[in-house]
């Protein structure tokens, strides 16, 4: 299972989270974010990024033909968290596209089966689904959670990002009941918008560590 810390905004923050056994970085590109990080700026934190550790970029409602431009200037980033109503179907070669899909009840889990439907009938399959808290006009960040039990059950046939209102107190029941290919946190180890609590940090990586070696004790 793989980990990322999103809303990344100095290299002290990406440092730690890199030592503390980070498998992915996530930079906020949506300017109304308190959580937003220029994109020169992310660029000269991006090249202390490690081989094997993903850095990963958050856009809002941008076209893919904008993003595609901007992050030929940040080469290393070559994954898509996109947020939004209405995501473009599949496949956004040579970048990962991860969609993400707010859920609060079923309907939102079928919303996610008729775009993966889709997708497949284009033959243009996403890299990975994200699935963040309902939240209406909001796009992550928001420190509610999804309701996992919702999820316990739900395959959508591509790996599944779980994301909204993640700590180090809840991280060990999410991963139980949702066994997700990852889990996304940012404000739930943050002391501020934008600034990382080590200590937060810490207890959120070793959790959710502990709980998915449990995960993979109990399938053997």
């Amino acid at each position: 299972m793989r980990i990322k810390i999103c809303g990344i905004t100095n290299a002290d923050d990406c440092r730690l989270a890199v030592a503390l056994g980070a498998d992915a970085i996530g930079f906020n590109f949506y300017s109304a974010s308190p959580r937003y990080i220029e994109p020169g700026l992310a660029g000269a934190i991006v090249q202390e990024v490690p081989p094997f550790v993903e850095p990963v970029g958050l856009f809002v409602g941008q076209p893919l033909e904008e993003i595609f431009a901007l992050l030929r200037l940040l080469a290393p980033i070559r994954s898509i968290q996109w947020h939004g109503a209405n995501p473009e179907p599949g496949n956004a070669h040579p970048y990962r596209y991860m969609p993400a899909f707010a859920v609060g009840e079923e309907k939102h889990l079928d919303e996610i089966r008729r775009y993966l439907l889709t997708c497949r009938e284009l033959g243009q399959l996403p890299a990975a689904i994200l699935v963040d808290a309902h939240v209406p006009g909001l796009h992550g960040g928001t420190g509610r959670t999804v309701p996992w039990t919702l999820l316990a059950d739900f395959r959508p046939g591509v790996p599944l990002i779980l994301a909204g209102g993640l700590n180090p107190d809840n991280v060990a029941d999410a991963i139980r009941l949702v066994r997700p290919y990852a889990v996304d946190v940012a404000s739930g180890v943050e002391r501020a918008p934008g600034r990382k609590d080590p200590e937060r940090l810490r207890r959120f990586i070793g959790n959710a560590r502990d709980a998915a070696a449990r995960l993979d004790s109990e399938d053997r």
